[in-house]
């Protein structure tokens, strides 16, 4: 857990950036200062509220972490967690035609974000490449109206054509998002038509430090037009899972739920047990086939 003493003395402040043993906070009056970390406290996370206070050799030290109310994680090469990013609205799952997302890319996202509490919108990138008949598509994008009629949300746009990038501005307002997604999928360009000042905003980032950001490597947290935050993380090749429970898996298929109770042992884990409900609703159409094959995949890579 966070560290989360304080003092009088302290400034409350929100991380934008975090590297190393330092990163970039913002006061509650705007202003961005470096500051630096202490072991005793840990190291906080972009997205945190903190609090720092000056110290004999006039730095800036984080000397408490607020509590989170959630975090944004990934696998590291243990199957552990490894924390990304803090206090979050909304996961922006960004996908694109080229390149391709690899096998059950999506659903890990999606349990992920929903194991996690936050919430998932599926951020379709160069939808132009797609055409308009989407049932000829590759999977998952021959998928994604049969996404949205299992309750998740689902955005269509691109940086080249039309519609452009304003069917997501809507979901972005007073809200803290985090873009996340394999490299290539465009999340930079994303980012850049999101964010008209942005190249001003990671100068003054880059200025605050005199080190430079290393913005292809360092998640970092930009101002949105009207309101909210965007958190911009590495792209990565592939997003692995940690080790999950399987109630925890079930998160993100949540179209199992309805069915689950029928099942004939309380602790079915819905791989093939005897009177599973949920492998009879896929046999009776009840739900899809392509989505329980994804369960299975994914729950035999958490036994292992």
């Amino acid at each position: 857990m966070p560290h989360t003493t304080e003092t009088e003395s302290s400034k409350p402040a929100l991380i934008r950036a975090s590297y190393g043993n330092q990163g970039i906070a913002e006061l509650d009056d705007g202003t961005r200062v470096v500051c630096v970390y202490r072991r005793t406290v840990g190291r906080p996370l972009c997205g945190d509220r903190v609090r720092l206070e000056t110290t004999r050799t006039s730095e800036l030290a984080v000397v408490s972490i607020e509590p989170r109310r959630n975090l944004f994680v990934r696998a590291d090469r243990q199957n552990s967690k490894q924390p990304v990013a803090s206090n979050l609205d909304r996961v922006l799952i960004v996908i694109a035609p080229q390149p391709l997302p690899s096998t059950d890319l999506v659903e890990r996202y999606l349990v992920a974000a929903s194991s996690l509490g936050i919430a998932p919108l599926l951020v379709v990138n160069k939808a132009e490449l797609l055409g308009a008949e989407r049932a000829g598509s590759p999977p998952p994008f021959n998928r994604l109206q049969q996404y949205r009629e299992l309750g998740f949300e689902v955005v269509e746009l691109s940086c080249k054509a039309a519609p452009g990038v304003e069917p997501l501005v809507p979901w972005l307002r007073n809200v803290t998002s985090i873009l996340v997604g394999q490299s290539g999928v465009g999340k930079s360009s994303l980012a850049n038509r999101l964010i008209p000042d942005l190249e001003l905003q990671t100068g003054a980032l880059s200025r605050s430090t005199g080190k430079g950001t290393h913005t292809t490597t360092t998640t970092i947290m930009y101002s949105v037009p009207g309101g909210g935050r965007l958190i911009d993380s590495p792209g990565v090749w592939e997003y692995g899972l940690w080790d999950l429970a399987p109630d925890e898996l079930m998160t993100g298929f949540p179209e199992f739920s309805r069915v689950a109770a029928d099942c004939r042992f309380a602790n079915c884990r819905h791989g093939g047990e005897p009177g599973c409900a949920v492998s009879a609703a896929v046999t009776e159409g009840k739900v899809y086939r392509w989505r329980y094959e994804s369960y299975l995949r994914l729950l035999q890579q958490a036994s292992r």
